[in-house]
């Protein structure tokens, strides 16, 4: 175990983890950041960023999160490649939480989490091989890579309505399979795919694998009936997976407050939990945007949070005998953010 108690301890990586290491050096406080040997998030599995301000000629998402993990570096912030496997977080305010990463026990008076949350998967041959290279997860990020191509979207819920909605500005052609004929998604957003002249829906049916295609189309997808089990062979530009996400909370499950779909609750507009003392950015919160920025905006909130609560919040006594104040309730309200 560590003898050390640390201000800030930050859990996870990527675009919020990188940003809230950042801010929290910069303010001097030192951050110790588990970022997990897939360092970087879902940007990681991604090429072309061309989405994100300050890049006019776009930058590759592996080139984007390092730029992030070298700046947190140069301001003092120290990295640990390796999983936090388990969190033990306080109820006082003022209280220490426990991370232990890497086998080894860490204490802190603010944990942040940054976990992130990964795409789902269909879990078929070629989706692995082709993931980056014509198989996408994110509409917003890749749609102009397959400009007047058709496009496949994977999913019958809201989120691949609003997929298909927007690949249908730039694809020859969207087709939306879903394994059954009817669907998931709210009536609205249904009739507004159906009232794009370029959507259209392929029922029941499953994919069965991706496959390399020769020709004009390099990609194949093999569909397979629902009811049937009859195959098709469908040539496509472009697939997009709009299944959902799943957030990586498990670790805190039971400690904080998760909603329905396993994401961290926070308070209102702010990055608090209702633990005093843990903060939560990033898509571990958000399963709206999901974008770099607003990962990234979140990360700052967040740190800016963490910051004022060590600056408002008296140490309790630890078993150690270290110096502290009395024990106070925090300030939760905080002035306007300084640049």
């Amino acid at each position: 175990m560590s003898d050390r108690i640390e201000n800030v301890i930050i859990v996870g990586s990527g675009p919020a983890g990188y940003t809230a290491a950042l801010y929290t050096a910069r303010a001097n406080l030192e951050p110790l950041v588990a970022e997990g040997f897939a360092w970087g998030g879902l940007l990681q599995q991604t090429t072309d960023v061309e989405n994100y301000p300050g890049f006019p000629e776009g930058i590759m998402g592996p080139e984007m999160m390092q730029r992030f993990r070298d700046q947190a570096e140069r301001f003092g912030a120290r990295l640990i490649t390796d999983e936090a496997e388990k969190i033990e977080l306080s109820t006082e305010v003022g209280g220490i939480h426990k991370v232990w990463v890497g086998g080894e026990e860490h204490q802190a008076r603010t944990v942040i989490l940054a976990m992130g949350a990964e795409h789902k998967k269909l879990g078929v041959p070629g989706e692995e091989e082709l993931s980056g290279g014509g198989i996408s997860y994110c509409a917003t990020c890749d749609a102009a890579f397959f400009r007047d191509h058709p496009i496949l979207v994977v999913g019958g819920g809201d989120s691949a309505m609003e997929e298909a909605i927007f690949l249908a500005k730039f694809g020859s052609k969207v087709t939306i399979v879903n394994r059954r004929d009817e669907f998931r998604a709210s009536k609205i957003m249904l009739e507004r795919a159906r009232s794009e002249d370029n959507i259209e829906f392929l029922t029941p049916y499953v994919v069965d694998a991706f496959l390399e295609g020769e020709g004009a189309f390099k990609r194949i997808a093999r569909l397979q009936h629902a009811e049937t089990g009859e195959t098709i062979d469908v040539p496509f530009g472009g697939a997009f997976i709009a299944i959902g996400h799943e957030p990586q909370s498990s670790v805190v499950d039971g400690q904080v407050e998760l909603d329905e779909n396993g994401y961290v609750a926070t308070d209102g507009k702010s990055t608090r939990t209702k633990l005093p003392g843990v903060f939560a950015a990033g898509d571990l919160v958000d399963h709206t945007y999901r974008q770099a920025i607003t990962a990234a905006g979140s990360g700052c909130q967040a740190a800016l949070d963490a910051e004022w609560y060590l600056r408002d919040t008296p140490e309790v006594p630890t078993p150690e005998g270290m110096p502290v104040g009395d024990l106070a309730e925090a300030q939760w309200a905080a002035p306007a953010a300084q640049e």
